[in-house]
């Protein structure tokens, strides 16, 4: 299980929000770049971003920011925020992306988005499949697209797409510990998916729990930021 640091981003500077509620905003004192350098340094593989200001308003706006934590450390790269065309998605692949994430763009244009795979391979795609109550969510969270979660899995899954980031947004930020119903029912429907967990982790015994089952990975936000679970521990586990 690949456990992936979150570095989530508004107005260049690094953010927690709870429940994806922009009005919840906490600021943290380090810049993305430095915050990338800690996982970096402590040999960490993956690092997660999130444009939060692109999420809500359909523009990329952390380009140069992610291109100089690209440059500047080893790790990869998966990123969402503000993807809403073709060529976003290109663009971004062009500097190295290792994973895109894509959310909005695949319910609300999917003639755009089937158009992706024309030039770039499905396994360069993480779908993001953010959740209350099962059904999705999109636009920063803002919006229920009134689909459901299975149904949006199949769609792409068809697609030849297998990376899926389920977040549960009832938990994200919470730190109460995650949906573990949610990812077992998710498998159990769909076991050859490349599934990662977010939202609720707070402590080790969380992940030790995550462990047990057959995911890609987890992402980790708040209880690193609020200092729930140590960064050294953390490394050593993953």
């Amino acid at each position: 299980m690949l456990i992936i640091p979150a570095i989530d981003i508004i107005d260049g500077k690094v953010v927690r929000l709870s429940k994806g509620k922009y009005e919840s905003k906490v600021n943290y004192n380090k810049t993305p770049l430095e915050q990338a350098n800690i996982y970096d340094d402590l040999g960490f593989e993956w690092l997660h971003i999130v444009d939060l200001s692109g999420s809500k308003d359909g523009k990329i706006n952390t380009k140069t920011i992610i291109e100089e934590i690209k440059n500047e450390t080893n790790l990869k790269l998966e990123f969402g925020g503000g993807i809403r065309s073709k060529q976003d998605v290109v663009s971004l692949n062009n500097i190295g992306i290792d994973g895109i994430i894509i959310g909005s763009l695949s319910i609300t244009n999917r003639d755009e988005f089937e158009s992706i795979f024309n030039d770039i391979e499905p396994s360069k795609i993480i779908i993001a499949v953010d959740v209350l109550d099962y059904k999705i969510r999109i636009k920063g969270w803002t919006e229920d697209s009134n689909i459901h979660l299975y149904s949006h899995i199949d769609y792409c899954n068809n697609l030849g797409i297998e990376n899926f980031l389920c977040t549960d947004i009832a938990v994200d930020g919470m730190l109460t510990g995650p949906n573990y119903d949610l990812y077992n029912s998710t498998l159990e429907k769909f076991p050859n998916i490349k599934l990662t967990a977010s939202g609720g982790v707070s402590n080790i015994d969380d992940l030790l729990k995550l462990n047990k089952l057959p995911i890609r990975g987890v992402v980790i936000g708040k209880a690193i930021y609020e200092n729930k679970i140590d960064l050294k521990e953390l490394s050593k586990l993953a």
